[in-house]
């Protein structure tokens, strides 16, 4: 059986099933998805978003937002799941919108709490929005050290927040 994007959803389905989410969004950072996009899929397949759709929805916001250093992809990829999860569909469904800000808040907190920040070059200790950044990054080895460490967290603190 294939979802809508030709992907194979039963082999998928099961493992991603029997994987947690921090599971599944590290094993997609690994694989070369950015912080936010690997975040966000691990939540996306119980309501309905496909693969391809939540890669593409989520790219531009690796790197701190575009590669720029703000805030983190990891961050961006939960707070999305998390409206998906609870996020309003209806203008008049405040209760929904209350909801999705609490959430977002208390992950925030939470994200924060752990880290220090949820800002891309704080956590790095770096700034990949620059060359210079960048290339110091690679060096230390952070997108194979820290970024991992922090997209685990993003997905674990979301996961309390979200049904994954």
């Amino acid at each position: 059986m294939r979802d809508a994007e030709g992907h194979r959803t039963g082999a998928r389905l099961a493992q991603m099933e029997t994987r947690t989410p921090e599971q599944v969004a590290v094993a997609l950072f690994e694989e070369g998805f950015t912080c936010g996009q690997a975040v966000l899929v691990a939540f996306t397949e119980r309501h309905g978003l496909g693969r391809d759709a939540a890669l593409r929805v989520a790219c531009a916001f690796g790197g701190g937002v575009a590669r720029t250093g703000s805030t983190c992809g990891a961050v961006n990829g939960a707070l999305m799941a998390i409206g998906l999860e609870h996020g309003r569909t209806k203008v008049e469904d405040e209760a929904a919108r209350d909801k999705t800000y609490e959430a977002a808040r208390d992950f925030l907190a939470r994200f924060r709490r752990e880290h220090g920040s949820d800002v891309c070059r704080e956590l790095l200790g770096v700034d990949i929005g620059t060359p210079e950044g960048r290339e110091a990054a690679m060096k230390a080895g952070l997108f194979r050290t820290r970024c991992p460490d922090l997209v685990r967290s993003a997905a674990r603190i979301a996961s309390t927040l979200v049904r994954g």
